[in-house]
C-alpha cells in the first residue's frame, strides 16, 4: 500500500522520531510505514490520519 506520511512528515518540519512519539510507536515503525514496509493497523492509521488532519484515504492508497 502506498502512503504519503513522509511527504506529510516532511512538510511538518518533523523527525521520524518526532512522529512516533506523537503517535506511541517507534522511529523504525515510522520508516517502515514510509517505506511500505509495514502497514499500520486500523487504529494506528486513523490515529495518523488525524494527527495530519486528513482522511485515512487520503493518506493510505494502493
Amino acid at each position: 500500500m502506498n502512503n504519503d506520511v513522509r511527504e506529510l512528515r516532511e512538510a511538518k518540519g518533523l523527525t521520524q522520531a518526532q512522529l512516533g512519539q506523537a503517535l506511541g510507536v517507534s522511529r523504525q515503525s515510522v520508516n517502515s510505514i514510509e517505506k511500505g514496509k509495514y502497514d499500520p493497523s486500523l487504529p494506528l492509521a486513523i490515529a495518523i490520519a488525524r494527527y495530519f488532519g486528513l482522511a485515512v484515504e487520503d493518506i493510505f492508497h494502493a
